[in-house]
């Protein structure tokens, strides 16, 4: 999905009257720290919306951000340029969090696109429940016989469990499983990264339909991964002593 930029807005700077672009977070002319604007965590950094950045300068870039945003640096400043401070301080850190992590980067650049990915977590999946709203998980189809073999190994635990002994073989079939999921995440790692560079390279050459191929397969492989998430947290519980 290509990312069409708007036409460039002006807006005049509150102390000095000079025209800045709209995603400024200081006056070009006098420097002066501008009211805090919508934006996405992108723009906010002043970088292009790619799925892979140089994390380095990103850090780079938040630390400086941080002294500059710093409320003591306006503690003799105005009440409006005190608020933006802590407003800007704020969304600094949240685009911080957000973009130095692979993952949730991933999801954000999704989610700019209108992109919602399944429900995968057990506390949202219980508030969800708890409205008469929870979406139902989808197996993926290559896993369905191996999930319905699985969900019997766990409940034949859970059953040695409840009754104070422990079942070897079962066991043994649940440390098998542990280890092919975690190979499976570490795979989803790799080939999450082939597709930022397929998508990006895309973006560059503004070639909207292999963008937009991309895209749905980091959908499908994000939702594979959090659904093989949940198997390996659930392994590893039915596993605990």
């Amino acid at each position: 999905m290509t990312v069409v930029a708007e036409p460039s807005k002006k807006y005049v700077c509150w102390s000095c009257g000079s025209e800045n672009d709209p995603d400024a977070q200081f006056c070009a002319n006098c420097g002066k720290l501008q009211p805090t604007t919508p934006t996405d965590y992108f723009a906010f950094f002043a970088l292009p919306r790619r799925f892979q950045l140089d994390t380095a300068a990103l850090e780079k870039e938040f630390y400086r951000l941080s002294r500059k945003f710093h409320p003591d640096v306006y503690a003799r400043a105005s009440a409006e340029e005190q608020r933006w401070s802590l407003e800007k301080s704020s969304v600094l850190n949240d685009a911080w969090r957000t973009l130095r992590e692979p993952l949730a980067r991933t999801e954000y650049m999704l989610g700019l696109a209108g992109i919602r990915l399944e429900e995968q977590s057990r506390d949202a999946s219980d508030r969800a429940a708890e409205s008469g709203t929870a979406k139902q998980q989808v197996v993926p189809p290559d896993l369905l016989e191996e999930v319905f073999e699985l969900n019997m190994q766990l409940e034949e635990m859970r059953m040695a469990k409840a009754s104070g002994a422990d079942d070897p073989e079962t066991r043994g079939s649940l440390e098998a499983a542990k280890q092919n999921f975690a190979g499976q995440m570490k795979a989803s790692e790799q080939d999450l990264q082939r597709l930022w560079s397929e998508w990006d390279a895309a973006a560059e050459a503004d070639d909207g339909n292999t963008q937009q191929a991309a895209q749905q397969k980091m959908v499908d492989l994000l939702n594979r991964r959090s659904y093989i998430r949940n198997l390996l947290r659930d392994v590893e519980e039915a596993l605990k002593n």
